[in-house]
């Protein structure tokens, strides 16, 4: 689930360098925290969300597949 929401981050931005993930597990639940480059952001989020958006519905159908429940935070 990492390595797959890692590279389409650094699919959309501009530096992909700058992108990191930080993973937590609570109650279950795997937490993936995206930190990207300050000019990034508003790549990753999109036009009203619509790209973190579907970044999250695919990151819940692979974590479906391996059984668990994930959600996506971008952070600023």
């Amino acid at each position: 689930m990492r390595d797959f929401i890692e590279y389409i981050a650094k699919q959309l931005v501009d530096n992909p360098d700058d992108v990191s993930l930080i993973d937590e597990e609570k109650e279950g639940k795997v937490i993936l925290k995206l930190k990207v480059g300050e000019a990034d952001v508003g790549k990753i989020i999109g036009r009203k969300g619509r790209t973190a958006q579907a970044m999250r519905v695919l990151l819940s159908a692979v974590a479906a597949k391996n059984g668990k429940r994930a959600m996506l935070e971008v952070l600023d």
